[in-house]
């Protein structure tokens, strides 16, 4: 019998209603003679009891006084949850189940807590547990530290990225991604009603999604699949919908001819820092770069020439940023409340005029581009957050993708 993994997200899992879906997917994939593995999260989104985000509440609102090994320790709780709610119903349902959480998984790792990277997967007690017929119900986002014998968690987005190395140890069929939307689609729904779901993509065209601002699977998750061509599905709890299927390029230019563009992702709530060059100070690219890796502030959008420098960050750490530029003794050109936003596709690389199609649909929006930079699959722009929407409309009909049904020439 091949192995399926499924992995459920929060919002899968967060009221009775949702979870009889759950029980139901479970229920289909066991009557396609599959052995089923799944992965959960902890219940819900911030505000509802067992969320992440509410457990963390817990101890903010204390000051946050403990280290990170014992934060990990209160994070792992809310899959745990999760885990034993959802095997308690499938018992109840004559389906024989039984939990491990990470550690008892096998899921090993380093010892970066809050953040850490899985190293290896002991999957034996799983085999034996599907051996007996039982569906095996995985605490996600969580391993064994290796050194310190201690839980570790994965960081956000650890649930995809525990399902897929999972679905490699195990030499699993496929992975299922189970969220609440359809599946990966050419751009934001609350933004462009007519945005299309993606039938097929390749492991690279979804890393560059995620990368760039999707939320339907982490990146990391991705990476992990697709240097095992694992395939991953990405579809909906509440309905039957195939979704997205992720995989290898060949496989997808079976279905696909000629898609150039795949779809426009978004990253909002980013400040733009520009730093002009000071006569005698050779030394202040180096400077600023190592000052904001020191404050562990994150830089995107870097631009690096003989005039200055001119990057962003997020805007929550802005205004510690410009200190940091200022204790330098620089006075930083600052502009706030900017979005990124991405074209991407994996046939983009050669392909002549397309930075031409997309400063034509911005400037027929009246879309101010701050900044631009490209690689072979991905264009990207900084415009202002308050034309955001605007642009992503634009450049969405531009390249056509209301029309994409997943093998049309765009």
């Amino acid at each position: 019998m091949s192995i399926l993994v499924q992995k459920f997200g929060g919002t899968s899992l967060s009221t009775a209603e949702a979870r009889k879906h759950v029980i139901k997917h479970i229920k289909q994939a066991l009557a396609q003679q599959y052995q089923v593995v799944v992965v959960v999260s902890a219940m819900g989104r911030k505000g509802e009891p067992y969320a992440t985000d509410t457990l963390l509440n817990l101890i903010f609102e204390h000051g946050n006084r403990v280290s990170r090994r014992e934060k990990d320790m209160l994070l792992s709780c809310g899959e745990v949850i999760s885990a034993v709610t959802l095997c308690s119903l499938l018992n109840a349902e004559s389906v024989p189940a039984t939990v491990l959480n990470g550690v008892q998984a096998g899921i090993e790792t380093d010892g970066n807590y809050g953040d850490a990277r899985i190293v290896t997967i002991r999957p034996a007690r799983i085999v034996e547990e599907l051996k007996q017929g039982k569906v095996v119900i995985v605490t996600g986002f969580q391993g064994r530290a290796a050194v310190q014998d201690e839980v570790a968690t994965l960081g956000r987005g650890g649930s995809d990225t525990s399902a897929t190395a999972l679905g490699v140890a195990l030499n699993a069929e496929r992975v299922d991604i189970f969220t609440d939307v359809t599946g990966i689609l050419t751009a934001d729904p609350r933004i462009v009603e007519e945005a299309k779901l993606l039938p097929v993509v390749t492991f690279a065209e979804i890393c560059n999604l995620a990368h760039h601002g999707a939320k339907v699977i982490h990146p990391r998750a991705v990476e992990v699949a697709m240097q095992a061509n694992l395939p991953i599905r990405v579809r909906s709890t509440f309905s039957d919908e195939a979704g997205t299927l992720v995989t290898r390029p060949e496989a997808v230019r079976q279905h696909v001819v000629d898609r150039y563009v795949t779809g426009i992702t978004h990253v909002p709530n980013v400040t733009q820092i520009q730093i002009a060059f000071q006569e005698g100070r050779y030394d202040f690219h180096r400077s600023v770069f190592q000052a904001m890796a020191h404050n562990q502030i994150s830089v995107d959008f870097i631009n690096v020439n003989p005039s200055g420098v001119v990057y962003t960050v997020f805007d929550d750490v802005a205004e510690l940023a410009v200190q940091i530029v200022r204790e330098l003794g620089y006075e930083p050109k600052i502009r706030s409340n900017c979005a990124k936003v991405a074209v991407i596709g994996g046939g983009m690389n050669g392909v002549p005029g397309v930075m031409a199609r997309i400063v034509e649909a911005l400037t027929e929006a009246d879309v101010t581009i701050l900044q631009s930079a490209d690689s072979n699959t991905t264009i990207w722009v900084l415009v202002p957050g308050d034309e955001l929407q605007r642009a992503i409309r634009m450049l969405h009909n531009k390249f056509d993708l209301h029309k994409m049904n997943g093998n049309e020439k765009v």
